[in-house]
């Protein structure tokens, strides 16, 4: 009797064990469904929206900004009208401004007129039609320019002072706040607006000066503009003007109005710049398009699977210990897993950063390291072909510019070598050089290489041999565009399934791995 009496009890308290397993594995399957629908909708769903969005807003915003730019200007000029504002001085401070503008005045005619060798950074202080007294910096040769600047920019001139201090402090020191290089959007706008405003018959300099005051809230980028403008009024070529910016603007871009203004292209050179720009980084963003959305994913589903084997799966092993279960095989090496990092976490995640730390510092200064990675991922599968059709896309494009702006074929390659930061491609460029030099042709240096593809080969043989190498590197450009544009497609569509599949193998293995020592109890209860 007590035999038949225990048997519903025991088969209850299996039920039981069975049911909450079973609950625990439909919670388990639930939270990470609709966890991943969850994040899809919050990354990439959402993420895709707002770039459109702003996109959309951007493109909308340079348009109008276009189409009114003239209007924008008078209103600007009445508005100041409006809101001109007087200031009133006190006599000592009249007198105190007079006797710096005397001493200016007598500066100018002496030592003030020395030009130095090398520019310095001049602090000023001048007064504008306003009545207001501003202070400022500009760099310059000599206080005479700096002088002639200011009085044509429509400032009464008081004070021009430069020091080996005030040089530390104001050029090129870690006081300067912000980067003055342009970045992608800014100098697609820049190119635009500037061929825009020389179209519409304002002269370069006053182009300058109206592009100068759309960046007021940008010091340091004002200021380069500022220097840009000095530089015109001093006699100097755009070109050079851009050229004594630093980093500011591409040496590509430079060298293009260079033989712009060489030809008398410079309007039409301006716009060629501004669509170059604009697709290179329309093809920069289809990359991080691409890459976003499985990084994020990838992320997601690492810390989904280290939140369960840190937090969960020691639930289930008190469980098993409490009713004495046998773990062996997989749920054994599961539970391992999970103290191991439970015990190490911190430790990995450190070591991890350090890697990382590592790889990316070595890449960016060791040229073997960058070298010897580029030569690895371009070996990859799909990964080599994003790399190679992007570079050869941008090189023959480059290529392609400057060699209908009539640029020299020795100054066109030393500008396509600090284009690009692959070092193979790189070292295609420098044996061109040595070809070039040998009396070579060009096609030579690409000849049997395994980073260049047969048909790119051929077709800048077939530009050689035919006279028309520019037109030749457009198509190799515009081929192997459309074929990135595809992989990196195919490449979105690709990687879902795969990183889907992925995630669902770990967390199914996890969950067989919880209920295999099931059994075990099941068999211990009969």
């Amino acid at each position: 009797m007590e035999q038949g009496a225990n048997s519903p009890n025991k088969k209850y308290w299996y039920m039981s064990i069975v049911n909450f397993f079973k609950n625990i594995i439909f919670a388990i399957f639930y939270i990470f469904y609709y966890a991943f629908i969850g994040v899809k909708v919050c990354t990439f769903d959402v993420f895709v929206s707002l770039y459109n969005s702003i996109s959309w807003k951007a493109n909308s915003a340079y348009r109008k900004t276009k189409d009114l730019m003239q209007n924008d200007e008078d209103d600007d000029n009445k508005k100041k009208i409006k809101k001109k504002k007087e200031y009133k001085y006190s006599a000592k401070t009249l007198a105190k401004l007079e006797a710096e503008y005397q001493e200016l005045a007598k500066d100018l005619q002496t030592t003030g007129a020395t030009r130095s060798k090398e520019v310095n950074v001049y602090l000023y202080k001048v007064r504008d039609q306003n009545g207001k007294i501003i202070k400022g910096t500009m760099n310059g040769l000599s206080k005479l320019d700096i002088n002639a600047f200011l009085v044509n920019e429509g400032y009464t001139v008081y004070s021009i002072e430069t020091s080996p201090l005030i040089n530390f402090l104001y050029k090129d020191s870690f006081f300067a706040v912000g980067s003055s290089k342009l970045s992608n959007k800014e100098l697609i706008f820049w190119l635009e607006q500037l061929s825009t405003y020389l179209k519409a018959g304002i002269t370069l300099s006053d182009a300058i000066k109206i592009l100068e005051r759309q960046m007021i809230k940008k010091k340091r980028k004002a200021k380069a503009l500022q220097a840009i403008s000095y530089e015109l009024i001093l006699g100097s070529s755009f070109s050079a003007a851009l050229e004594k910016q630093g980093n500011m603007f591409p040496a590509f871009l430079i060298n293009m109005i260079k033989a712009a203004e060489a030809s008398g292209t410079l309007v039409e050179t301006l716009e060629d710049m501004a669509n170059y720009y604009t697709e290179i980084f329309e093809t920069k963003k289809q990359m991080i398009s691409a890459m976003t959305y499985p990084a994020i994913i990838t992320v997601f589903a690492i810390g989904v699977v280290t939140f369960i084997l840190i937090f969960i799966i020691p639930e289930f092993v008190e469980i098993y210990s409490k009713n004495s279960a046998q773990i062996t095989g997989l749920t054994l090496f599961v539970i391992n897993v999970s103290n191991f990092l439970k015990d190490n976490i911190v430790t990995i995640i450190g070591v991890v950063l350090l890697i990382i730390i590592f790889i990316v510092i070595a890449y960016k200064n060791v040229k073997a390291f960058r070298r010897s990675t580029q030569i690895l991922l371009m070996h990859i599968p799909i990964i080599k072909n994003i790399i190679i059709y992007n570079e050869l896309a941008t090189l023959t494009k480059t290529f392609s510019s400057l060699l209908r702006n009539n640029v020299f074929i020795t100054d066109s390659i030393d500008i396509l070598s600090k284009i690009t930061n692959n070092e193979i491609y790189k070292s295609i460029l420098f044996r061109t050089i040595n070809n070039i030099i040998k009396g070579e042709k060009i096609s030579e240096a690409f000849k049997d290489h395994w980073a260049v593809p047969d048909v790119a080969y051929y077709m800048i043989v077939t530009g050689e041999s035919t006279g028309e190498l520019d037109n030749m590197m457009s198509k190799v450009s515009t081929y192997y565009q459309g074929l990135h544009k595809n992989i990196v497609n195919n490449l979105k569509a690709f990687i879902e399934p795969v990183l889907i599949s992925f995630l669902a193998i770990v967390v199914g293995g996890i969950i067989i791995a919880v209920v295999l020592p099931m059994f075990g109890l099941y068999e211990q209860i009969m």
